[in-house]
């Protein structure tokens, strides 16, 4: 930490990049723990200073391979290092070792001290609690049943009393049973089914002829709807056959439809609802009014409102929004639409209130709400810029320090993970101290991330930074395209993190697929390109802009559109437009991958920021995203590899 402090007095806070005493032992010891060799991990502690930065970090990684079950040690490491990411991520392991050995008196001494308790230590939390005769937490332990994400099998003996003391009956088996199996768990559910009567429990085999070929196991007539578990299954291949086909989901379920009860009927036409306004499909909300209010889940209401929106249905719309949990309705994105739809029913001072509220944030919606208001005098947002004494402050945070000593070893993960830990807690003070720390660094990620943590005091500079300023304006001026524009899919793409990988292999700044680099290559006429060429910054930016320029040209001009396909693919983008002209605001909504819905938002959203700070003419949002063109030729019934909803089971 001292050499940190010495080097920000003698050189205006720039963070230094020469190597301390210790720390190529230190970078031993970490390539040691991460192929757990204990003895190569014990020969380069030796040579780590006792007073490096990181020598907590050196005898956390030989209590995590040598001495996890050394009650003493361990205590003592935490008694040192109180409240820091390490003892979190210790005390969370030997949290784990005692209630592996039922030590139920020291678990519930040391658990409280936890900060964030994952699933497992929950599950052993309440089980020591019932060991030890005290069932106050018996609502908090039944909550972690209802889930379709397979659980620690820790877990299983905790579900087991509930079961025996008959706080988790049979319906509430059936019901995490569906959960699963809307989540695509189908081991999960198998597994939980196993808690149902024999009489009642779903064949094992039909269940997963249900998820491999659903139209053939409706038309086998080996079902008998009679029992609960076949109604089951036949509600399952129904959801699997409306994933794929709208039109045989529909014929399916209304032959089975008499032998349903009325709640397995609605429950059905939801789900064929739900995948068919993912389709875009306008029978979509003839199949929501079928399902009815009750039958739905609030991930299934989002979708009705999104196919209203699409059919310009705002009453639909509000009655779907209003109708949603006080969670999911209190989220921007359904208090702006809820807006927007008493606007259009003439509630305008409704709706304004809730338009005034949602501006006074900063985000998308709240550009979208605030040019819904029109010339309102609103206190303007607070930015402020901090000065150098608040920075050598923040550096002088022990978590910090260790935070920056990572980073400069190229120990990016857990310098990130130090960092997001000692900031949790900062005011916006220390926050915007600590983000401008790290944009004297060119950790860009960190210091966009860390100046998005703030509550009231900005800096909306620090949360736009615009590295590489002059590779990416010749580039924007050489696809004549808007600069803003590029920073703001270039900053959701990489946070400007050059190294940047993602798990399919696009690279650097603007995340360039090995494929599309080469045909990119190919097109500007460049011989003998290397993908490795995608680091460097310059070549990276002219080869994503010249895309996005592309892939605009072939969408009628439209940068929404172009968003969509940079992140989702051309074909997509092109499928999800409609036969007529659509408010682009109502296209992003209802774009079908949550991930790529969110993109486009927040891609958009940042082009706003950087034409102000660009100084770029004022253009309101609304203007900048436009109107959707119509598209030129119907969507098939039937979507191509490409379209297709088939990549798993929705993330919102």
């Amino acid at each position: 930490m001292l050499r940190i402090i010495t080097f920000f007095l003698l050189s205006a806070l720039a963070v230094s990049t020469w190597a301390a005493p210790g720390d190529a032992a230190v970078k031993q010891a970490q390539q040691a723990y991460a192929a757990r060799r204990l003895a190569d991990l014990e020969r380069a502690a030796r040579d780590v200073p006792a007073d490096h930065v990181l020598a907590p970090y050196v005898e956390y990684w030989r209590l995590m391979l040598a001495s996890r079950t050394d009650d003493g040690r361990i205590a003592d490491f935490l008694a040192r290092y109180p409240g820091s990411r390490l003892a979190e991520s210790l005390r969370a392991d030997w949290l784990k070792s005692l209630g592996a050995r039922e030590a139920w008196p020291a678990y519930l001494a040391e658990y409280p001290r936890l900060v964030k308790p994952d699933a497992a230590l929950q599950c052993y939390a309440y089980r020591a609690e019932w060991a030890l005769g005290n069932r106050s937490h018996e609502r908090e332990a039944i909550s972690l049943w209802f889930t379709g994400r397979d659980m620690p099998t820790v877990c299983t003996p905790l579900f087991a009393q509930l079961m025996e003391a008959g706080l988790i009956g049979q319906e509430d088996v059936w019901r995490r049973f569906r959960l699963a199996l809307e989540a695509g768990n189908l081991n999960v559910a198998r597994v939980v089914s196993n808690a149902l009567t024999e009489a009642q429990r779903p064949n094992a085999a039909l269940l997963d002829r249900a998820g491999r070929d659903p139209a053939r196991l409706l038309n086998a007539g080996t079902l008998d709807l009679a029992r609960r578990g076949d109604r089951e299954i036949a509600l399952y291949a129904l959801d699997q056959l409306a994933r794929r086909d709208s039109g045989q989901a529909e014929q399916a379920l209304r032959k089975w439809a008499p032998q349903l009860n009325p709640l397995e009927l609605r429950t059905a036409w939801a789900r064929l609802a739900t995948w068919a306004a993912r389709r875009h499909e306008t029978v979509a909300l003839d199949w929501f009014q079928q399902a009815g209010d009750v039958a739905l889940s609030d991930f299934q209401r989002e979708w009705w409102a999104r196919a209203a929106l699409r059919a310009g249905d705002w009453k639909t719309a509000q009655r779907a929004i209003e109708s949603m949990g006080d969670t999911t309705r209190g989220q921007p994105v359904w208090r702006y639409w809820r807006a927007r739809a008493l606007q259009e029913s003439g509630k305008r001072v409704a709706a304004n209130a809730i338009f005034l509220a949602l501006s006074r944030e900063h985000d998308y919606y709240s550009q979208l709400a605030e040019e819904e208001l029109g010339p309102v005098v609103q206190a303007p947002a607070i930015n402020i810029k901090v000065g150098g004494d608040d920075v050598e402050a923040v550096a002088r945070q022990p978590g910090i320090a260790r935070a920056v000593a990572l980073y400069e070893l190229g120990l990016r993960g857990d310098a990130t993970q130090e960092w997001n830990w000692t900031v949790r807690d900062f005011s916006d003070a220390q926050l915007l101290a600590a983000a401008e720390l790290a944009r004297r660094m060119e950790w860009y990620d960190s210091a966009i991330n860390t100046a998005e943590r703030t509550r009231e005091l900005h800096d909306f500079e620090l949360r736009f930074l615009a590295p590489y300023r002059e590779q990416a304006h010749q580039a924007a001026r050489e696809n004549d395209i808007d600069e803003a524009w590029v920073y703001g899919l270039m900053r959701q793409e990489s946070r400007f993190v050059n190294v940047a990988r993602s798990s399919v292999g696009a690279a650097g700044l603007m995340q360039i697929m090995p494929a599309t680099a080469r045909w990119i290559a190919q097109r500007l006429g460049i011989r003998r390109f290397q993908v490795d060429e995608m680091r460097d910054p310059a070549r990276n930016i002219e080869f994503g802009a010249y895309y996005l320029k592309h892939i605009q040209s072939s969408l009628d001009g439209s940068p929404v559109l172009a968003t969509a396909a940079y992140n989702a693919g051309p074909s997509r983008a092109q499928r999800w437009r409609d036969i007529r002209p659509m408010e682009a605001a109502v296209y992003i909504e209802s774009i079908p991958f949550a991930e790529t819905r969110d993109y486009v938002k927040k891609v958009m959203s940042n082009a706003m920021h950087y034409a102000v700070r660009f100084g770029q003419p004022s253009v309101l949002l609304k203007d900048r995203l436009g109107m959707i063109p119509p598209r030129k030729t119907p969507a098939s019934a039937s979507p191509d590899s490409d379209t297709s909803l088939e990549v798993g089971r929705p993330d919102d």
